[in-house]
């Protein structure tokens, strides 16, 4: 199963990517630390690099028969589809999750103090973030909205949209 997250910076995508990884055993693949390990490597990263290398690595790893959880921005409609061909050419299902914050004031707060978690990487400021480029998304994903939540709370409502979405899957 590939589990394809995306959402701007600071949703809280990361701690949910992280904890389904974990509770799951998947493999977990997060864009930011491959484009900052390209980044450290020298390779410039200038477009889609990272979201290349890591296509290929998910793709290796699905065929291995592991799942895997993608964490990414995934701001583009063709960043998507990119995934989900590396499901279908896997021959894997997936599920794509986008989480957002709906509280303005919260997730720019958020942005605002958080710390760096990968050594050398750069955040994004507030001002970078509302200016991203994001496009709607253009299939059947879940949303998780971790505003006013906990992460606890969060997690929990990741589990039963999951849970809800593979059994009408099975069904």
């Amino acid at each position: 199963m590939l589990y394809i997250f995306g959402g701007l910076p600071g949703t809280g995508k990361t701690a949910l990517s992280q904890h389904l990884a974990r509770e799951r055993g998947a493999v977990h693949l997060r864009i930011d630390t491959i484009e900052q390990a390209l980044r450290a490597s020298g390779i410039p990263v200038n477009g889609p690099e990272g979201y290349v290398v890591a296509y290929r690595i998910a793709g290796d790893n699905l065929r291995l028969g592991l799942d895997v959880v993608a964490d990414s921005v995934n701001p583009l409609a063709v960043t998507r589809a990119a995934w989900r061909d590396v499901a279908l050419q896997a021959g894997v299902p997936y599920v794509e999750i986008e989480v957002i914050c709906s509280d303005e004031a919260e997730h720019r707060r958020r942005v605002e103090t958080r710390a760096a978690d990968i050594p050398g990487h750069t955040l994004p400021s507030w001002e970078q973030v509302t200016n991203r480029e994001y496009e709607p998304w253009d299939s059947a994903q879940i949303v998780i909205d971790t505003a006013g939540q906990t992460v606890e709370q969060s997690r929990a409502a990741l589990r039963q949209a999951l849970a809800q979405t593979l059994d009408q899957e099975a069904g």
